[in-house]
């Protein structure tokens, strides 16, 4: 039954439709919350990066560096079975936003970082010649700037995060990978690999080809403001 062209598989699967439908939606909500916690840890952590101060640029190096060259997978083994010896355990779903969001918030901090470091000094001397705050300055003057290119790298990271809620399949989730999985394996739905899997992989494109090209569009748009603008002010000098 485990044939891609097995009638009986696709009959399988059509007939525990729900199952998939819960691993995506399990997915998706654990995606959009741990979207979430990493942008505002890579917004945090990346602005530490180009603080005056040598404390928070030591914090900002400490967690990048600790976060990216330790797998995700000891991650979540960590905050889920250390925490859960220790007397302190978490719910899958908990453990699986925390540590996605923790993981990738230290690759947006990097992708933060290299956007704002690409904008020009004379913009930050610029603002602060105004008499913008460091907040002030970054919130209306630098990170707009920096949104083109902050952009495909970031879309990027929020892929690779929806992606990787497979891991959770390690401690027992209900993503879509680790029902798929306890799917195939059942004692009564078992058998239907092609299928399943074959659904599986397109629910992930679901969510993540759409993102891939609403970034797309959104880059394209933004240059054709700064052309634009670009243009405009062109005339005024000509003028």
């Amino acid at each position: 039954m485990s044939g891609l062209f097995s009638e009986d598989a696709w009959l399988m699967v059509w007939a525990h439709k729900d199952t998939f439908i819960l691993g995506f939606m399990n997915t998706l909500e654990t995606s959009m919350a741990a979207i979430l916690l990493s942008l505002v840890i890579g917004i945090v952590i990346g602005l530490m990066s180009m603080s005056d101060r040598s404390l928070l640029r030591s914090i900002n190096r400490v967690y990048v560096e600790f976060i990216q060259n330790t797998p995700l997978l000891l991650q979540i083994c960590v905050l889920y079975y250390a925490l859960a010896f220790s007397g302190h355990k978490l719910g899958i779903l908990l453990t699986g936003i925390l540590a996605l969001g923790v993981y990738h918030g230290a690759y947006m901090a990097e992708v933060f970082r290299a956007g704002i470091g690409a904008i020009p000094k004379g913009q930050f001397e610029a603002a602060e010649s105004q008499g913008f705050s460091y907040v002030g300055k970054m919130y209306y003057v630098i990170l707009p700037q920096s949104i083109k290119i902050i952009l495909p790298p970031l879309v990027n990271q929020i892929v690779n995060l929806i992606k990787n809620t497979a891991v959770l399949y390690i401690i027992g989730g209900s993503d879509l990978i680790s029902l798929t999985y306890n799917f195939v394996t059942g004692a009564t739905t078992g058998g239907a690999y092609a299928p399943a899997y074959l659904v599986c992989g397109a629910l992930f494109f679901l969510i993540c080809f759409p993102l891939s090209m609403l970034a797309g569009l959104w880059e394209a748009n933004l240059k054709k403001q700064d052309g634009r603008e670009a243009g405009a002010e062109k005339k005024v000098a000509a003028t």
